[in-house]
């Protein structure tokens, strides 16, 4: 049976934090023959340990009121399942480079790795990029309003957002981020 559970599950320990420490947009264009997953699967794996042809990493340190959510999406009546990826991001204050890129953000279609607290590594859009479907450039109104950019990106695509691993286990940092995508570079400012 090709949909048949493979494992259980314990109950685990309270010690992980919620949150987004950072986001990496990759400009669309990952080729999936350049991802290798861990171990072997007929379908998609759940951790990938290396992306080839990716030069750009772009960062957005993130701090505060961050989401990034995945929804099941399924139809007994259509027989489909797929998987909504959904990612909303506050950039505090703005600016005109940051201005531009948020245009050029909302006319591509990135790919975007997520960087949680409990330092878990995600990419959102594998196959099919993610669109912002939803924006504001805010002002503010009172001296403490929120002055800067929210966008929600959307994915919609087979699998969960896929885990980025390194062959011995979870991502350490930056570096061995870069290593993963095979010697691209990060770009922070």
């Amino acid at each position: 049976m090709p949909c048949a559970i493979a494992n259980g599950r314990t109950e685990q320990c309270k010690d992980s934090i919620s949150g987004i420490q950072a986001v990496y947009f990759v400009n669309f264009g990952i080729n999936p023959e350049n991802v290798t997953y861990s171990g072997t699967s007929p379908d998609f794996g759940d951790d990938i340990q290396l992306i080839t042809g990716v030069t750009d990493l772009y960062k957005y340190e993130l701090k505060g009121g961050n989401t990034f959510e995945q929804n099941i999406m399924s139809s007994r009546e259509n027989g489909t399942t797929y998987f909504e990826q959904t990612l909303t991001i506050q950039m505090k204050r703005q600016d005109v480079a940051t201005h531009k890129n948020v245009k050029f953000l909302a006319y591509g279609r990135p790919h975007i790795v997520v960087h949680t607290r409990s330092n878990q590594w995600f990419i959102m859009g594998l196959l099919e990029g993610a669109d912002v479907n939803a924006g504001k450039v805010s002002t503010g109104t009172q001296y403490g309003d929120f002055n800067g950019y929210e966008l929600t990106f959307v994915a919609n695509e087979r699998i969960p957002a896929n885990f980025l691993t390194t062959t011995t286990g979870d991502l350490a940092d930056e570096t061995e981020l870069e290593t993963l995508f095979s010697g691209a570079t990060v770009h922070d400012t």
